[in-house]
């Protein structure tokens, strides 16, 4: 099944995530540059990297959200999909609190905000996994023939049937 929203024959959505995730990782290089050196320049380019993240994030997820809904359900690709959909609003709702939380000193972020960002960065692993199985082992949003009930590249199993 091939994405429904596309630019130029390429899914918006896979072209869209790059941005948030690509940010969002970088919050968490500039707070662990913060931590090491003390730099509130750092810890500054992070709350603004984060703000950045969670709104690419949020535009992600519209046409995320709009190919997921293609998918038809009762499908490993549907469940894959709700399971990966959820949890990256998770991310954005965990960078989005430490985002808030560090917004009276931006400088100076605490403990809780610099959990949440890890906790947030721990996640997103988990749901690029989950987006990646979705996109590389079940073919969701690239291949008209893709087998929504492949299993799970943990497997030994093949994805295609013979």
């Amino acid at each position: 099944m091939e994405a429904r929203v596309k630019v130029a024959g390429h899914p918006v959505h896979q072209m869209l995530i790059v941005f948030p995730l690509g940010l969002l990782s970088a919050a968490v290089v500039f707070d662990v540059i913060h931590l090491i050196t003390g730099s509130m320049t750092a810890s500054i380019v992070s709350f603004w990297v984060i703000a950045a993240g969670v709104i690419g994030g949020l535009a992600a997820a519209v046409f995320g959200l709009a190919d997921w809904l293609g998918i038809p359900r009762g499908t490993r690709a549907y469940r894959l999909g709700a399971l990966h959909g959820v949890g990256n609003v998770g991310v954005v709702v965990l960078y989005a609190a430490s985002w808030f939380l560090r917004r009276p000193d931006p400088g100076n972020p605490s403990v809780l905000a610099l959990v949440l960002l890890l906790v947030g960065a721990a996640l997103s692993l988990v749901t690029g996994w989950l987006g990646g199985e979705l996109v590389d082992r079940l073919g969701v949003g690239v291949d008209d023939g893709a087998n929504l009930n492949a299993p799970s590249s943990l497997t030994n199993r093949h994805s295609r049937s013979a």
